[in-house]
């Protein structure tokens, strides 16, 4: 019986991850932290993905703005990959946010304006086999995140015309005589 539990041990030791269980290296460690830092103001977390994705947008754009080194298409394939992955993650939080009624109205329009600058650095190389569907489904998703925050928009508007968030005290705090 011990035999078999040591064998089972060392086969699951042994046995590499499942694919959802695989590292997704669409972001550096730096990255995450700053996702982790930003998870309780929920504008400011829209705002780091925004940021994000504007690097991966802006890299795909960079390598053809430069003469041609090896690899450009495997890179621009690499980096679409990980800018559709970061803007499906985006998109979860969007749909999170609008379930919890999240006051994310000030970054809202902020991700719709980055759409249209994101699709055009994506649009802009060259058709290649390489990265032409990586490069479709990074236009979907930039497509799904342009819809979603303008519907957003206006649910939020609606929701908090109706539900006006609480006043803060600006003053400090209240000190009350013992």
């Amino acid at each position: 019986m011990l035999r078999r539990i040591c064998l089972a041990l060392v086969i699951l030791a042994l046995h590499p991850p499942l694919h959802a269980q695989g590292n997704d290296n669409s972001l550096s460690n730096a990255e995450i932290e700053q996702l982790r830092d930003s998870a309780y103001v929920p504008r400011d977390r829209v705002m780091v993905f925004i940021k994000f994705l504007d690097e991966r947008a802006g890299a795909v754009h960079d390598l053809f703005a430069h003469p041609r080194r090896p690899g450009r298409e495997q890179d621009t394939h690499d980096l679409l990959e990980q800018f559709t992955s970061i803007a499906n993650e985006l998109e979860d939080n969007l749909d999170d946010y609008a379930t919890r009624h999240s006051d994310i109205r000030k970054s809202l329009p902020k991700l719709v304006e980055a759409t249209d600058r994101w699709a055009s650095n994506i649009k802009s190389p060259p058709d290649n086999a390489a990265y032409n569907v990586s490069r479709k489904l990074a236009l979907e998703a930039i497509r799904d995140l342009r819809d979603d925050a303008t519907e957003l928009i206006a649910s939020q508007k609606a929701w908090f015309a109706a539900h006006p968030p609480a006043k803060e005290n600006k003053s400090g705090p209240i000190d009350i005589p013992r």
